[in-house]
């Protein structure tokens, strides 16, 4: 299997994380933070359609790492 064939899946996921993180602090995350908690998480590779079945189980879409702040904005806009 080569890397293209694979997708890291974040265990627990980035999006509970952050939520845990936010909740935790009592404050909004800044952007250096939710950068450096999702940099920072633990994750697994396993094959895309491994990744897509997990993502399935979740009843969610985990945030993406690379536009984590965005995407994070974004639920956060939604959640209010």
């Amino acid at each position: 299997m080569t890397n293209s064939e694979l997708e890291i899946v974040f265990m627990p996921s980035l999006l509970q994380l952050l939520i845990f993180s936010e909740n935790n602090k009592g404050t909004p995350l800044t952007e250096e933070e939710v950068l450096s908690i999702c940099s920072n998480a633990m994750g697994i590779l396993v094959s895309k359609d491994r990744a897509k079945r997990l993502q399935a189980s979740m009843g969610y879409n985990d945030i993406n790492p690379e536009n984590c702040w965005e995407e994070w904005q974004s639920y956060k806009n939604k959640s209010t």
